[in-house]
């Protein structure tokens, strides 16, 4: 690498074409990080970057380590890898068959793919090779793919973590709002996809009143969802600059109160945390749902990749 090449990184590895960066990836399955709060510990992801634009995703530290902004840079410059299948198939003829998320570090139904298509090899990939994965989405094109999804017996999980469509508005702009999701869901149970609500991320101080909690939990129910996964919003560094910019103008009386919740990586008190899941588990228990992420599938023999830019 020419060492007086003063681009942004990624200005030296990809093509900017059609508002989009793309980038030959030379591995496509990477390590999640606990902090992450999902269940599967490696994920694959045909995007990195989101025009979801969620203030609070996780994901936003990948873009920084491109020398692009985690904020605004994220939303608006989406990372694409157009030969993610290729490489899938390469890295899943070593892997040992532990399960995978799909999408973590940018939806893999956004707008982006409406362009690129990447998904159907992705799952056509996964399916072949007999891996147990799930689809991490808050994107109604995820329908699109229903029938191969559920051919490969993969898990789709649809995020919904409150049904306030004025808090929505504000915190996750670019996606469809609480209302089109939940017929998300319903939709895919009725296309016989396993299907489950990942109730995340949970809002301190904006959506965890317990009125809140019970209207999201009870409109979740009414869909035929297998289940609620919930997760309070995680702030690492990226996210946190990003967030509380926003959380200062739009609720100033709140920002102490995050200092004071949550700790040096991001984490919320564990405290908080466990008094809000148990308030989600009461309710699932009430309105008859499986409560908690699925049991993980732990299998030896890992291969070697890198981590994910999520914390």
């Amino acid at each position: 690498m020419d060492a007086s090449d003063d681009r942004r990184l990624i200005e030296r590895r990809a093509v900017w074409r059609e508002g989009f960066y793309e980038t030959q990836a030379r591995t496509v399955i990477e390590r999640v990080p606990r902090a992450a709060g999902i269940a599967q510990r490696w994920a694959v992801s045909p995007y990195r970057g989101c025009a979801h634009a969620c203030r609070g995703c996780g994901a936003r530290a990948g873009h920084a380590k491109l020398g692009l902004d985690p904020g605004r840079d994220f939303d608006t410059r989406v990372v694409v890898k157009p030969n993610v299948v290729e490489r899938l198939r390469a890295e899943l003829g070593r892997w040992a068959g532990e399960p995978l998320a799909v999408g973590v570090t940018g939806d893999c139904y956004q707008a982006a793919e409406e362009v690129y298509r990447l998904m159907p090899g992705v799952v056509g990939a996964l399916g072949e090779a007999g891996v147990p994965f799930t689809v991490y989405t808050r994107s109604p094109l995820v329908l699109r793919d229903a029938a191969a999804l559920a051919e490969a017996g993969a898990q789709v999980a649809v995020s919904i973590a409150f049904v306030d469509e004025r808090i929505r508005r504000a915190v996750e702009p670019g996606a469809v709002g609480a209302q089109a999701r939940l017929e998300l869901v319903s939709a895919l149970v009725e296309a016989g996809v396993a299907c489950r609500v990942l109730m995340s991320p949970v809002l301190p101080l904006l959506t965890d009143a317990a009125d809140q909690l019970a209207a999201t939990v009870r409109r979740i129910a009414a869909t035929g969802a297998a289940g609620v996964e919930p997760v309070v919003l995680r702030l690492p560094a990226a996210t946190r600059s990003w967030y509380l910019a926003w959380l200062g103008e739009a609720h100033p009386q709140l920002v102490g109160r995050y200092e004071e919740l949550y700790d040096g990586v991001g984490l919320p008190s564990a405290d908080y945390e466990a008094r809000i899941t148990g308030q989600i588990e009461q309710l699932c228990r009430l309105y008859g749902l499986r409560c908690g992420a699925p049991e993980p599938v732990v299998v030896a023999g890992r291969p070697r990749f890198p981590q994910l830019s999520l914390v």
